[in-house]
């Protein structure tokens, strides 16, 4: 009898093992999430995953059109942080996570992905042991939380994953099962949609205020336009090298950002984009002058770096104060958050600008990500 016990004992696997294996589907899942989503909220995807490179490779990895061998770095090295936190979690904690049911696993993973998202982002990237303030003053914290927790929805499959195969108890089977297929599911929609999307269909308007909303965006696409121009300038003329590339994530954050805006307002409105009057540009906040455009050009090489940064800074305030508004507005939920976004990137990028780092640059971030520090 204590032989046949034995023998009806489903066969395990190494947790560590287990581990590796949903270490290696969680991520995959979150980078394919990611991918996918990043332009329904107004974030472009390859400038994201640049940050991300970032990290380990510094300044290496910007660029003011991301490179391949950028965006690849930068997935890799998300996939490697994704892979590592399974490991912690059912490798490291398996003396308390291994033997879990699968919706215990979830209740659990969830708030995983709030320490680990908070870990990288208040610690071990600013701080210990990258010390890269780049990425916590560029993105805010609740996008890294967002892209956690699409690899933390994946936990439960390690109750499929701890058992050799066919071996695994039958209602376990039962619920990865269909956990796995609404996995699929929601990458196949989310891949229709984002395929739509790129032919400028994407999912309808839903503001409050059209006016108030076109205006936002033909608004901040012109300011963006003069800001690439400003940081092209920099880009070629900076005597610091660290300020060039600062330069050059700027035109590619805010060039990324124009092509989401022009694929919105061709979706929402099917029209074309018009300009702004002379007397909209002038009116806009942070707008710099033609003469202060030539100046910028011109001055002396000593000179170029304090002179960029002092009008860069005032462009960018403008810009957080249009994005503020919109942040506190009625408007379309994707505009808000993309508002969101670019009130932290473009105060985050004022502080690396004067080379904020360390303790002081999270707690830039903290407060660029909560309040309006410029306006």
């Amino acid at each position: 009898m204590v032989a046949g016990a034995s023998t009806a004992k489903p066969l395990r696997r190494s947790r560590w093992v287990a581990a590796a294996a949903l270490g290696l589907i969680s991520s995959t899942f979150s980078t394919i999430l990611s991918q996918l989503f990043a332009a329904r909220i107004g974030r472009d995807a390859a400038v994201d995953w640049m940050a991300v490179a970032a990290i380990p490779a510094r300044d290496w990895a910007i660029s003011a059109e991301p490179s391949w061998s950028a965006v690849l770095a930068g997935i890799a090295f998300h996939q490697w942080a994704d892979f590592s936190w399974a490991l912690v979690f059912f490798g490291v904690l398996g003396r308390w996570t291994a033997d879990l049911r699968p919706l215990t696993i979830l209740l659990l993973a969830l708030p995983w992905a709030v320490f680990t998202s908070s870990m990288e982002w208040f610690v071990l990237v600013p701080l210990f042991p990258f010390w890269q303030p780049l990425f916590t003053l560029q993105q805010p914290y609740w996008i890294g939380l967002l892209v956690h927790a699409s690899s933390a929805v994946m936990y439960p499959l390690f109750a499929r994953l701890r058992f050799k195969s066919g071996a695994a108890p039958a209602r376990d089977v039962r619920f990865t099962n269909a956990w796995a297929t609404g996995a699929f599911a929601a990458i196949a929609l989310i891949g229709t949609i984002a395929l739509i999307g790129r032919h400028g269909y994407e999912p309808r308007w839903v503001g409050h205020d059209r006016d108030a909303d076109q205006t936002y965006i033909r608004h901040m696409t012109a300011h963006h336009v003069q800001g690439i121009e400003l940081a092209r300038i920099g880009a070629e003329r900076a005597q610091d090298p660290h300020l060039r590339k600062l330069a050059m994530l700027m035109i590619a954050s805010q060039s990324g950002e124009n092509r989401i805006f022009e694929n919105w307002w061709l979706s929402w409105f099917d029209t074309e984009m018009p300009d702004c009057s002379s007397e909209e540009r002038a009116a806009m906040p942070g707008i710099l002058t033609p003469a202060e455009m030539r100046q910028i050009r011109t001055v002396a090489s000593e000179r170029f770096d304090a002179v960029f940064v002092d009008a860069m800074s005032r462009h960018h305030r403008g810009a957080v104060k249009m994005a503020d508004g919109m942040w506190h507005s009625r408007g379309d939920p994707r505009l808000r958050i993309m508002a969101h976004a670019i009130r932290h990137e473009q105060q985050g990028e004022i502080a690396l600008m004067q080379g904020t780092s360390g303790v002081a640059a999270v707690a830039m971030a903290i407060r660029n990500m909560l309040n309006d520090n410029v306006n």
